[in-house]
């Protein structure tokens, strides 16, 4: 695979994916609607505020790279674009409307678990149950022209392990995830946090004390 998306390209694919199996008789997509597509506020992780010129340039990037086309009606005087990344017959990528939508939500989304993925997909794609959603991911991971996926560590307190696209290039995994490097420490519950700082109070606690035994045995030493 020789695909490598910045996150902002991968926003925009997400979401060109999604407009076009969710609305497709308001697709291809202008630049402002696309703007609102990708600052939505539901369906995307991280939220994002992007501007339309950031748009613009992140889609010109795209037509260079060929993975968006554009493509506005007769008449129409307002450039719209649609993705050429998969099943539309300018590329080599192809997907199953289940591989498409697990894709597409892991573009828009970032690292889910296949119970996650389970509600999320059912909008874009008949709903399968966990087992198929695993499958799915399963191929995703070791297809020969991929892989596409990869599964993370199992985060503390989490049943499940999380799966991430590899389409922005290598992604940090865990100790007992399959081939990477180590992933980021997950940020802290907040039981978590409150037990880190308790546990810097009693070390600040303790130095404090021993500063002041230092300092009375230093007393004792001159006199």
């Amino acid at each position: 695979m020789n695909i490598l998306l910045s996150a902002s390209e991968a926003r925009v694919i997400g979401c060109l994916i999604e407009k076009a199996l969710t609305t497709p008789d308001q697709y291809p997509l202008s630049v402002n609607a696309l703007t609102n597509a990708c600052n939505q506020k539901s369906n995307r992780d991280p939220l994002l505020n992007l501007q339309e010129r950031e748009v613009q340039a992140t889609v010109d990037g795209l037509l260079a790279k060929h993975l968006v086309l554009e493509r506005s009606g007769f008449g129409s005087r307002v450039p719209k674009y649609q993705h050429r990344f998969c099943n539309t017959g300018f590329g080599t990528l192809e997907f199953n409307p289940l591989e498409t939508a697990i894709l597409c939500e892991l573009l828009l989304r970032g690292p889910q678990t296949p119970g996650e993925l389970r509600g999320r997909v059912g909008r874009m794609a008949e709903n399968a149950d966990v087992t198929l959603v695993e499958s799915a991911l399963e191929q995703l991971s070791e297809r020969s022209d991929g892989p596409f996926v990869i599964r993370l560590a199992r985060e503390p307190g989490r049943r499940d392990s999380r799966y991430a696209h590899l389409f922005s290039g290598p992604v940090e995994v865990g100790e007992d995830a399959p081939l990477g490097a180590a992933m980021p420490a997950a940020a802290a519950t907040p039981s978590e946090a409150a037990t880190r700082v308790d546990r810097i109070e009693r070390l600040e606690s303790l130095v404090a004390e021993l500063r002041r035994e230092v300092e009375e045995l230093k007393g004792l030493l001159i006199k």
